[in-house]
């Protein structure tokens, strides 16, 4: 039996990959107006509307890294995209506000 599960991720480790360009798919769950402020350079919005979207465009192989906005709200998001096939979800620890404290200049509106 397959239980989905996620790992957690840094901002560092995240800003590394980035800089890397390691091949990854980042999501925002943040509300629209949020998102629309700042974003994680890379990501994308996600919502209900956009979901099916995301699960056909998506490679399954892909590591995924589910941003909100303190870290709360992406672990249940993360371990349902898991339970969608994904191997590698990540949910990130501080979620955009951390991310934002810490690389104020790494913030894309």
């Amino acid at each position: 039996m397959h239980h989905p599960s996620f790992q957690h991720l840094d901002t560092g480790t995240l800003e590394r990959w980035l800089d890397e360009s390691v091949e990854l798919t980042l999501v925002d769950i943040r509300d629209p107006q949020s998102f629309t402020q700042g974003h994680i350079p890379g990501s994308r919005h996600l919502d209900n509307d956009s979901i099916p979207a995301l699960l056909e465009e998506a490679p399954k192989e892909r590591p995924m890294v589910v941003v909100c906005y303190h870290g709360n709200s992406s672990q249940q998001a993360a371990a349902w995209l898991s339970s969608q096939g994904y191997a590698d979800v990540y949910s990130l620890d501080g979620g955009f506000v951390g991310w934002q404290q810490l690389l104020p200049s790494r913030v894309e509106v």
